[in-house]
């Protein structure tokens, strides 16, 4: 699907084997318009395709990182509400954007600089790793709207958190700051906001020099571990394994542990 978003809507470079993904409309505290999300999806489809892109950070500008969806920008729906138009906004919007970061083939790291609510809130929480500055709020905002939570909030949370703490955050929507989320385990680190850029630079920087493929494949364990039972994932393991030996960064990795070198990946 094309889009159409403003190119400063999404600022996007690649640096050093990483593509930046940065929502910037820090007037709407970053509420993610139709066309913005259509734009990260592609984006992370191209990492995915790209072999020079290796990691991904997806960050903001300004106070916000996304205070959710602005519907604003949506196609204008045609006539009438009729059962099966709410399913389906939300199976080819806000699903799509959270599948795109859990589907991507390299990893995605999260820079959260402020708060992020709602939609936003999953974005970040579906990166595989998240560096937050101390400013940074996660608020399960929906039920303030009397509205069920979607984009995937629950089946992330309650994988991060628990099924009960999951449901407190769910049924009372309150903020959740930085430390407190890193506490919970819904962040890896908290940061100042003047270190936010150069930490998810070092983080994304050490993953691009790493074995991409077996991230890749890692990234799809993981992910896939807690919805399948045992027998499942061990052969999902194996497979991955054989899959991986294939690879030219397999070779350097077992080549330069026998010859006592660091390592030098491809990414391939």
């Amino acid at each position: 699907m094309s889009s159409d978003a403003p190119a400063d809507e999404v600022l996007h470079r690649i640096e050093s084997g990483v593509s930046w993904i940065t929502l910037n409309r820090p007037e709407a505290m970053n509420a993610v318009t139709w066309d913005q999300r259509e734009r990260v999806i592609a984006l992370l489809a191209e990492a995915s395709a790209d072999p020079g892109v290796r990691a991904v950070v997806v960050t903001a500008t300004g106070k916000g990182f996304c205070a959710g969806a602005d519907l604003r920008g949506a196609p204008a729906a045609p006539g009438e509400r009729v059962a099966g138009d709410v399913a389906r906004m939300i199976r080819l919007g806000a699903q799509r954007l959270i599948t795109a970061v859990l589907d991507c083939e390299k990893p995605v790291l999260a820079a959260v600089n402020g708060t992020a609510a709602g939609i936003g809130a999953h974005l970040a929480l579906a990166c595989d790793l998240v560096v937050a500055a101390e400013s940074a709020r996660f608020i399960e905002v929906f039920v303030r709207r009397g509205l069920v939570p979607d984009g995937g909030g629950a089946y992330l949370l309650p994988r991060l958190v628990g099924p009960q703490k999951a449901k407190e955050l769910m049924f009372f929507g309150d903020a959740v700051p930085a430390a407190e989320a890193e506490r919970l385990g819904l962040v890896n680190r908290v940061v100042t906001a003047g270190e936010l850029e150069a930490t998810a630079r070092e983080w994304a920087e050490r993953l691009a020099q790493g074995p991409t493929r077996a991230l890749a494949l890692t990234k799809q364990l993981v992910n896939a571990s807690l919805d399948g039972g045992r027998a499942a994932a061990l052969a999902a393991e194996a497979t991955a394994q054989e899959i991986n030996m294939t690879t030219a960064d397999a070779n350097e990795g077992v080549a330069s542990f026998v010859e006592r070198r660091s390592p030098k990946y491809l990414g391939r």
